[in-house]
């Protein structure tokens, strides 16, 4: 059972208020080592220059989408096993699949509540202490 405060997040959104909602949702869970990127490209340089043990990404964004971001850090060796949560306002199966098919760790739809984001991060890391 990780402790929330041992896990490191990258939180991709390309708008700021989701990123900060997203952030204060994880600070009520407990965690503390947050960083975060406006978009795709952004965050997987982010990735690279300091490894996260979970990105919660936006699907749909300028630049390099939620998708794309998947793919590449499914690709590359050193950050592959990144744990990957897609957050999205759609909830359309098609984009779920191809998900899916990449690697995505789970799924969380906007809007969302913290109950609802632990339970996701839970399904990725097991119980949180």
């Amino acid at each position: 059972m990780p402790a929330a405060k041992d896990i490191r997040v990258l939180v991709v959104d390309d708008q700021m208020s989701i990123r900060l909602l997203v952030r204060a949702g994880l600070q009520q869970i407990g965690f503390t080592d947050i960083v975060d990127a406006p978009d795709g490209e952004a965050g997987l340089k982010a990735l690279l220059d300091r490894p996260a043990h979970l990105v919660i990404s936006d699907y749909n964004m300028p630049k390099l989408d939620g998708l794309g971001l998947l793919r590449a850090i499914r690709s590359h060796e050193p950050i592959r096993k990144t744990g990957f949560i897609m957050l999205t306002g759609r909830a359309d199966t098609d984009l779920v699949q191809r998900a899916v098919q990449f690697g995505v760790n789970n799924y969380l739809v906007k809007p969302f509540t913290v109950a609802t984001l632990k339970a996701k991060i839970e399904g990725v890391f097991g119980p949180l202490t």
